[in-house]
Order: C-alpha cells, then sequence, then structure tokens
C-alpha cells in the first residue's frame, strides 16, 4: 500500500481500526441516515465451542462497544446448528460434516444457542429487532440484532419448530443449509443429495416467508438457489459470499448466474471479507465493485462471519468498517453507493421480509 493510500485511510478514520483508540465512532462511514447492517455475524462468540470440555461455557466478548465505534447499527447474529457434527478439516481449510446426528441432537443444539445468545443480548445491552417498523428507528435504537440461525438443521424434517423459532426465539432469519446435509436440501461443499432444494425445504421457504423470516440462501448450491427463488415471494438474502468467474464443485464462492437468481428477486448478497479470497480491504472493495458491476449495486451488502472463520479474515472487527468504507469509495463507488453497500440495500431487503 503506497503512502497516500494510507493517508487516505488515517484520515477516514484510521482510529476507528485501532482499538483502544478514542474518535467519532462512525468516522468514515456515511454520515447520512443509512444505518450500517451485518448480514452475517457470530459476534460475541455467540455460538457453542467444538470443544466439548468448552461447550456453551465459553466466555463471551465485546459486541455493543466495537459496533458504536465502527457505526455499525444491526448485526444479522446467527447461531449454528451443527456445530455438533461438523469439524475442522484436516488441512484446517474447511469446515466438513463427519458423523450424523442423533435424533433430537441439533434441536437440543439449537435451544442451548439460542439460551446463549439471549444471555448475549441481555449482557451487551443489544436491541432485537423483530419487526419491519423497528428498522426505521436503527439509528436512533443504539447496536441491534436480528436473530438468525445458520442452518435450519434443528428443524429435524418438523415444520412446526419454524414457528416455535419464530415465537420463542424471535427468529427472524434462517439460512436453510450450513456444512451437514440436512432435510431442508443440498450445501455447496458436499456432494448433492436432494438435487438442490428438498420438497420439504420448499415448505420451509414458504412457512418462513408467511411469517416473516428472512430467507438466506447462503451455502446453498446453485440448484438449491435456483428452486427457492422460483417459489420466493420477498427477496432473498445471500448473506456472504463472493463472486467468481469459476465456481469450483465445492466452492462457497459463486458464479454470475447464482448471484443473478438472488438479484432477481430484488435480494441481495453479503461480501464476505475470507482472507484466501481477499488479501486486504482494498481487494474486497474491488470484490464488491465487481459484483456491483454485475448484477447491480442495489444487490451488493455486506456479510463479515465475524467470528465465523478458521483462519483470521481482512475484516475481523467492526471497527474496520471505517476503512472499508473508504476503500469502497476508492474502489469507484460514489457516498450514495457506499451507503448502499454497507447498508441500505440490506435495510430494503429486511424490511419487504419482516412482519409488519
Amino acid at each position: 500500500m503506497n503512502l497516500r493510500r494510507r493517508q487516505l485511510l488515517w484520515a477516514a478514520g484510521a482510529a476507528a481500526v485501532l482499538p483502544g483508540c478514542a474518535s467519532a465512532p462512525a468516522a468514515g462511514v456515511p454520515a447520512a441516515a443509512t444505518p450500517v447492517i451485518d448480514l452475517h455475524s457470530h459476534a460475541g462468540r455467540v455460538i457453542v465451542s467444538r470443544d466439548p470440555a468448552i461447550g456453551a461455557n465459553r466466555p463471551f466478548l465485546p459486541v455493543a462497544e466495537p459496533m458504536r465505534d465502527g457505526g455499525v447499527d444491526l448485526i444479522c447474529l446467527a447461531i449454528v446448528t451443527d456445530t455438533t457434527v461438523t469439524r475442522v478439516s484436516a488441512d484446517r481449510r474447511r469446515f466438513e460434516p463427519y458423523r450424523d446426528p442423533a435424533a433430537g441432537e441439533l434441536y437440543a443444539l439449537s435451544q442451548t444457542e439460542f439460551a446463549r445468545l439471549d444471555q448475549l443480548v441481555q449482557r451487551e445491552k443489544l436491541n432485537v429487532v423483530e419487526r419491519a417498523g423497528d428498522l426505521d428507528t436503527l439509528r436512533a435504537r443504539g447496536p441491534s440484532v436480528l436473530v438468525a440461525s445458520e442452518g435450519a438443521d434443528f428443524l429435524e424434517g418438523r415444520i412446526e419448530r419454524v414457528d416455535e423459532a419464530f415465537r420463542l426465539h424471535r427468529l427472524r432469519l434462517l439460512q436453510l443449509t450450513h456444512y451437514h446435509v440436512s432435510e431442508v436440501g443440498d450445501i455447496q461443499t458436499e456432494a448433492p443429495v436432494h438435487g438442490g432444494l428438498s420438497d420439504f425445504g420448499a415448505e420451509v421457504v414458504k412457512r418462513c416467508q408467511s411469517l416473516g423470516i428472512v430467507v438466506d440462501v447462503a451455502h446453498g448450491p446453485y440448484d438449491l438457489v435456483k428452486r427457492v427463488a422460483s417459489i420466493a415471494t420477498r427477496p432473498l438474502v445471500l448473506s456472504h459470499t463472493s463472486l467468481t468467474g469459476r465456481p469450483g464443485p465445492r466452492s462457497r464462492q459463486i458464479g454470475l448466474e447464482h448471484a443473478r437468481l438472488v438479484a432477481q428477486t430484488g435480494g441481495v448478497i453479503g461480501v464476505w471479507p475470507n482472507a484466501a479470497i481477499y488479501p486486504n480491504l482494498d481487494a474486497m472493495a474491488m470484490g464488491a465493485k465487481r459484483l456491483a458491476d454485475a448484477i447491480g449495486v442495489d444487490h451488493v451488502g455486506l456479510g463479515t462471519d465475524m467470528l465465523g472463520f478458521i483462519s483470521p479474515p481482512v475484516l475481523g472487527s467492526y471497527r474496520q468498517v471505517p476503512a472499508y468504507a473508504q476503500a469502497l469509495r476508492v474502489a469507484g463507488f460514489t457516498d450514495d453507493e457506499v451507503a448502499k453497500v454497507l447498508g441500505g440495500n440490506a435495510l430494503r431487503v429486511l424490511h419487504a421480509g419482516l412482519p409488519t
């Protein structure tokens, strides 16, 4: 990075990137009324540890303070519902399933994780968004969360559990699949079993959209997303990925037609700060620009996957969001477009998907 580039980033809010430095909380983030929204986060260490000796007892990390420092208004805070049946691969490059769950195991895991999420919300004094109207006052409300689940594995083939999670746990965003092939459908990183979305998965999509749960198709292969898009009545989210010209057979990246399926529903795709794809924030911003050029800037968002990586990502703290905002400007986005990418597009999709 050249000296001039470093100076630009520092002037735009480098103090917000460095923990412990005092600065205006949203330095570098657009000053408009548009909120900043992360479509996919595990901030605070909300998920249980894969180490059974630690499980749900590992200590939480701060959430509200980094959000304030980085000017972030809302995060889609996701539990993970297949943790106990997946592991890190031997080469430490990916997560993989390694055994079948016992009956009731993943439902029980979800109850533990929903309870842990609620504890984190109480500890951090976070606001919980439940209805579309709650989005209208985000900037005034302080750090807020939308309850999400990465994977619908906890349903275990029972459609009534969608209603239960909506009512009891305030679930408002459901990612259909993750790293374990469930009754809902196939995943990007394993061989197909269902030919995409299963018939049960189609029931889940319809039930979610009738209740006001936003459907997230991250980790779903093209065939799954194609069927979801064909039955969706509200915009879809693909919360964390990146665009590539050559998606591999087990890749978490997506191709152009895959991205277009989401855009055609009016949806939004969160750009993912995976360091194996983007070596720095400049490269991540250019990835967002390529996606915007391919499907339109109205369909590009931010999905940090905070605390969800095996190796450190290029955006690992909300204090870095001001620097990312400046990188987006350098990549060629206008201020209005930066506001859309950092939250405006997600706001529109969530508004259309949540109950009134």
